[in-house]
């Protein structure tokens, strides 16, 4: 007379609801980390700020040293609202450091277009990742530590081109940071849907550095192939 319970079947929903809670905050978490970040660009172009001014292997070592210490901090903290308004200072600070990339575009005549198109671009990149990570079946978890190997190549790459100038070489790094970050933004937002990370502050701050990256690196392959002139 009485239905009998499925303790798999009900374990499976509570499971579910759980991913679709971390999911649903992590994407509601990465909305409201736009904020800061475009504040920080605006704060960074009004006032001319540029970590990169001086030396740049040491400008490099120091933002590195910042950013690292942002993650250890809200790795400590994830739990805590503490994690959520450190991630919200870290993404501030990101914004600093887009403001002169952001400064040169608008110097371009079409500067503005440019920006509004990488940003167009960065949003059909993500919904296409995030649609896909709900269909894909095959789990992707094997293809993190080649994505890893390939953000370090481009790290070195990066450096050593602030000695060897080469655009074809920034051009290069920047095609294939498009291309990498796209797979890491897959990867990361699978390992959300399927449970891998129970974490949305973690998971937030893993999907805001796929996204930054894609539109950075997007805007500089724009400005290279269809920028203006100067104004």
């Amino acid at each position: 007379m009485f239905p009998q319970l499925n303790p798999a079947s009900s374990s499976d929903r509570v499971l579910s609801s759980s991913q679709n809670k971390v999911l649903r905050n992590t994407y509601l978490l990465l909305a409201a980390t736009m904020v800061p970040t475009v504040l920080g660009a605006w704060v960074g172009i009004s006032s001319g700020f540029s970590l990169f001014a001086g030396s740049p292997l040491i400008s490099f070592i120091l933002f590195m040293a910042i950013a690292f210490g942002f993650f250890y901090a809200i790795e400590k903290t994830k739990h805590s609202v503490v994690g959520v308004y450190l991630l919200l200072g870290f993404t501030f600070f990101m914004g600093l450091m887009l403001s002169r990339l952001l400064g040169f575009a608008l110097g371009l005549g079409n500067g503005a277009q440019l920006i509004g198109l990488a940003a167009g671009g960065t949003g059909v990149v993500f919904f296409s990742m995030a649609s896909l990570s709900t269909v894909i079946k095959k789990d992707l978890s094997s293809m993190g530590k080649f994505l890893f190997i390939g953000v370090i190549l481009l790290i070195v790459a990066s450096v050593a081109n602030i000695w060897l100038q080469m655009p074809a070489l920034m051009l290069t790094i920047s095609l294939l940071a498009v291309v990498i970050f796209s797979l890491f933004l897959l990867y990361d937002l699978q390992r959300i849907v399927n449970g891998g990370e129970t974490n949305y502050v973690s998971a937030t701050l893993a999907v805001y550095l796929n996204v930054y990256n894609i539109f950075s690196n997007l805007l500089v392959l724009l400005m290279a192939l269809f920028g203006g002139s100067r104004e």
